[in-house]
């Protein structure tokens, strides 16, 4: 038996939470209800302008990891933090839920922790302004081989994409899991980054996943066929196990050419934050516990509407009893 059912790797943010009425957006420049990248300066402004900050652990796939430990799989997180407060609090806080933090933070100076200061007004509206700070600097030299070559599989953030140090983090990592009879797949993350990188980011879905896992715009980035189905046949044809969310419309499985559809049911969200992260959770424990397709995409879409049905983007009631109220 592996160390480790699933090790994810992403960027390690702090969500710093705090309500704010429409009058402090407009007077700190906030565009309502959007995420914005943030420079150092301007980060460090907005996050000593918060009162009554809320802090907890964020980032995509740390979010997905989350919900693993929620589902008490043996997890741990790569990521690159600063030894500074934030720093320490992240890693401390990962370690709460159950995931191990198998990065050491970097010591105090350089580049700060990262942190996404959201603004929450009256009306529910969340602005987000996102610094990205010493994650983004991750790279292979942050992905220890004893780490991931005891894990059953690999679970890689696509915001990471951007950067070469990034991109051979991923490498490292994607190689000595599956050198070890592992698995490795990505979250696609962002049609944007797949614009920037199409040609890398194919080649590595085909010599390098074994798994992709995407919404329906992040699917159809890759090739653009404008055309789903087309876009579906096309990316299974390099992957051997393709899934695509299309929010109330389901979810599209393509394993091995033998196609899976699991129907949703409709919901209006109230906070619709971390669906796409959760529904990976649901999904990849699933799969780290063997079961079949259709009942995989039926836990993600479990985790999924449990974390839209309240504020914030990780589980706050136990998966496990969802699943089996379900009949999972």
């Amino acid at each position: 038996m592996k160390k480790y059912q699933v090790v994810g790797i992403g960027n390690a943010v702090v969500d710093v939470i705090s309500r704010a009425e429409d009058t402090f957006l407009d007077l700190m420049g906030i565009q309502k209800g959007i995420m914005q990248l943030v420079d150092r300066e301007r980060g460090e402004t907005l996050y000593g302008a918060m009162e009554h900050r809320v802090q907890t652990p964020g980032g995509s796939v740390a979010n997905t990891m989350a919900g693993l430990g929620n589902l008490r799989l043996r997890t741990a997180f790569i990521g690159r933090v600063n030894g500074d407060a934030l720093g320490r609090f992240y890693a401390q806080a990962m370690e709460k839920d159950g995931t191990d933090f198998v990065n050491d933070p970097v010591a105090a100076g350089g580049l700060p922790t990262s942190r996404s200061m959201i603004f929450v007004s009256p009306d529910g509206e969340r602005s987000m302004n996102t610094y990205l700070g010493i994650s983004a600097e991750l790279g292979p030299d942050d992905v220890a081989e004893d780490v991931t070559a005891e894990t059953e599989i690999v679970f890689l953030e696509g915001y990471l994409f951007d950067k070469d140090q990034g991109k051979e983090a991923f490498l490292r990592a994607a190689r000595t899991c599956r050198a070890a009879g592992g698995k490795a797949g990505i979250a696609i993350s962002d049609p944007f980054c797949v614009e920037r990188h199409r040609e890398d980011f194919l080649n590595l879905i085909e010599h390098e996943m074994d798994y992709v896992i995407g919404n329906e715009a992040e699917i159809r980035s890759l090739f653009q066929n404008d055309d789903l189905e087309a876009d579906l046949t096309a990316v299974s044809s390099i992957c051997p196990l393709v899934v695509c969310t299309r929010s109330g419309d389901g979810v599209t499985i393509l394993q091995n050419g033998v196609r899976t559809d699991v129907p949703v049911t409709r919901v209006v969200p109230v906070d619709a934050t971390g669906a796409g992260d959760q529904f990976a959770a649901g999904f990849l424990y699933g799969l780290a516990t063997g079961a079949d397709m259709a009942t995989a995409g039926r836990m993600g879409c479990v985790a999924a509407a449990e974390v839209i049905s309240h504020i914030g983007p990780r589980p706050e009631a136990s998966l496990l009893r969802l699943f089996r109220d379900a009949g999972l």
